[in-house]
């Protein structure tokens, strides 16, 4: 295996995430070969040199793969100074495990959990547009005019989303439930889209990321990713 940078190896160690690890070579706490790394961009090749990070050499751990049903009122952090219930919480492993991206806590459905931290980084990239799907119930009626502005993008405060796919499956005056697919991952963004044009969401459920879905998993269960599966989502472009 030729070099890599340094924050990287670690990362995928487990060690923390690539912005951590850069920092902790910045702060003179990485070896490499018994010396000190503490400026970027630096280099090692894993199977060769040893690296340590505060004294300890890393090793690499088997990589492990989740699909949580996430249930309300859990949250997507690994740590919480308000004690509430974590995701992480409800998948029992010696891993250090974490959410690949974030559903609020209002929000429920599935989320992949694991502890390859390359794989994240992919599937977060706002390049490759993970297509995710959920169904988000409406308070009231909704018009035409609301579902095409939605379709076509809203302006926020980090700039207009992307088009959105949507689908009526519901629509009265008290209520209206959708389908709504979107390609981006800005925070609470579909809550914001539909606050945009008026519109308060009272519920909202994640059913697919990518090809994955709930199928078969209840609320506050989980399953594991076949091999099949983290390939595809290793492979997607």
């Amino acid at each position: 295996m030729s070099e890599q940078r340094l924050h990287k190896i670690l990362a995928a160690a487990g060690i923390d995430s690539r912005r951590k690890c850069e920092e902790l070579i910045l702060e003179g706490s990485v070896e490499v070969n018994g010396k000190v790394v503490d400026s970027l961009p630096a280099f090692a090749d894993p199977q060769t040199d040893t690296i340590k990070v505060n004294g300890r050499k890393i090793r690499f751990e088997q990589k492990v793969y989740f699909l949580l049903n996430k249930p309300k009122g859990v949250i997507c952090t690994n740590s919480d100074p308000q004690g509430r219930r974590k995701a992480i919480d409800l998948v029992p492993t010696d891993k250090r495990i974490f959410c690949v991206g974030r559903l609020d806590a209002d929000t429920t459905g599935i989320i992949i959990l694991t502890n390859d931290s390359e794989l994240s980084n992919k599937l977060t990239h706002p390049k490759y547009g993970l297509p995710k799907k959920y169904v988000a119930g409406i308070k009231g009626d909704i018009s035409t005019a609301q579902l095409e502005k939605l379709k076509k993008g809203i302006w926020l405060a980090e700039g207009k989303t992307n088009k959105a796919s949507i689908k009526i499956l519901k629509r009265n005056f008290k209520e209206s439930i959708v389908e709504i697919s979107i390609k981006q991952g800005l925070n609470r963004q579909i809550r914001r889209m539909f606050a945009n044009v008026g519109l308060i969401v009272t519920s909202l459920k994640r059913t697919h990321i990518a090809k994955l879905n709930s199928r078969g998993i209840g609320v506050g269960n989980y399953r594991t990713l076949t091999s099949k599966e983290v390939d595809y989502l290793k492979n997607m472009n």
